[in-house]
């Protein structure tokens, strides 16, 4: 019984989420953690500024993508993915690199 109403809750929690905010949610975390990085200390004012402008050039990469009003296509989702697959791994490095403010 137990069992069954696991499995309940967790196939109702597997709802599809469009490609969009997919994305959006992603750079919305990313940035999340720039922020959090700067509050305690483990990230520059330097290094927070040039990953916020990191995620901002992904963003205008987005917004041109999806200027022509058909949505993204799966190469363009995959080149966002990658590119932000690329500012989660600087984000990481920098807040690991022992600077502090």
């Amino acid at each position: 019984m137990m069992f069954r109403t696991a499995a309940a809750v967790l196939a109702s929690s597997l709802v599809a989420v469009p490609a969009w905010a997919q994305i959006d949610n992603r750079q919305q975390t990313q940035f999340h953690r720039i922020v959090q990085g700067w509050q305690s200390d483990e990230l520059t004012g330097h290094e927070a500024a040039s990953l916020v402008r990191q995620q901002a050039g992904i963003a205008r990469t987005e917004a041109r993508m999806r200027a022509d009003g058909g949505g993204l296509s799966p190469a363009e989702r995959a080149r966002l993915h990658l590119r932000q697959d690329r500012a989660s791994v600087s984000i990481y490095a920098r807040k690991h690199n022992d600077r502090t403010r």
